[in-house]
């Protein structure tokens, strides 16, 4: 078994700022949605050999708390977090994870999200041991 990919759910009308925020912001490429989901809305992003999906949810409440977190090198930590800052977005830098540089930031929909470099935030292929939480 394998994650195939995660959802984040948004407000009707959250494209745009969906393909800024985790497109333009943190570098994901956008995947085209099948032809038959896309009246659906939202908008699908590649991320490595997995995807994030931003799905449209009528009555939508952000996640404050389940949350993605997405494993990036050293260099790429420190460059998405000053581009986040840059533009606006919170950057909650957490040391309590030994070994693990990470912070936490918001999509502009309020959804959380992890950004993580080190043991536990191996790059693919890596195969780090994950240290016991």
């Amino acid at each position: 078994m394998r994650l195939d990919h995660v959802q984040v759910a948004a407000p009707p009308g959250c494209e745009a700022a969906a393909r800024a925020f985790y497109g333009g912001l943190l570098g994901l490429p956008e995947v085209a949605k099948p032809e038959p989901m896309r009246a659906s809305g939202g908008a699908w992003f590649a991320l490595g050999a997995q995807q994030l999906h931003v799905g449209v949810e009528a009555s939508f409440a952000p996640a404050a708390k389940a949350h993605p977190g997405l494993s990036v090198s050293e260099a790429e930590l420190d460059a998405i977090a000053a581009r986040l800052e840059a533009a606006g977005a919170p950057v909650t830098w957490d040391d309590r994870l030994p070994g693990v540089r990470r912070f936490y930031t918001a999509d502009p929909f309020g959804n959380r999200l992890e950004l993580l470099a080190g043991s536990a935030g191996a790059a693919p292929g890596e195969h780090a041991e994950r240290p016991q939480r």
